[in-house]
């Protein structure tokens, strides 16, 4: 069966992890979850994630959650852009998440990124998600 929304299935699958706890979750791959993950990485919001190879042909990613004292890293998690409406920002519409202590990931033409780096590079996109 195929999917609708491959990123919204790989984003409820890190918030059901955080909400019980667990060290990893597992999602299928693609290379756009793959830069999303990049993403989520560089800016300290998971541990590490790693490609499974199965024989099959199908290749899964292994992402470790991150805690600290305790608590997850990640507060909060949410798709904006869906399958059914689209939602496009320019460079000076990007919104600022909780003051600037979240991140918006946004996919440009020079590629997966978070909201400071577009603003830095001066470009906009379609608005994937927010995290805080």
């Amino acid at each position: 069966m195929s999917m609708s929304d491959p990123l919204g299935d790989m984003l409820t699958r890190i918030r059901n992890g955080v909400h019980r706890s667990k060290d990893r979750v597992s999602t299928p791959a693609s290379k756009l979850r793959g830069r999303v993950l990049d993403v989520l990485k560089s800016e300290g919001y998971i541990r590490d994630y790693s490609q499974v190879e199965f024989s099959t042909g199908k290749a899964e990613f292994e992402i470790e959650l991150k805690y600290f004292d305790g608590a997850p890293v990640i507060r909060t998690i949410e798709r904006v852009s869906k399958p059914g409406r689209r939602v496009y920002v320019g460079v000076k519409s990007i919104p600022h998440v909780a003051n600037g202590l979240g991140i918006s990931i946004l996919s440009t033409p020079q590629g997966v990124m978070a909201d400071h780096e577009a603003r830095e590079k001066n470009i906009g996109g379609e608005l994937l998600c927010r995290i805080f």
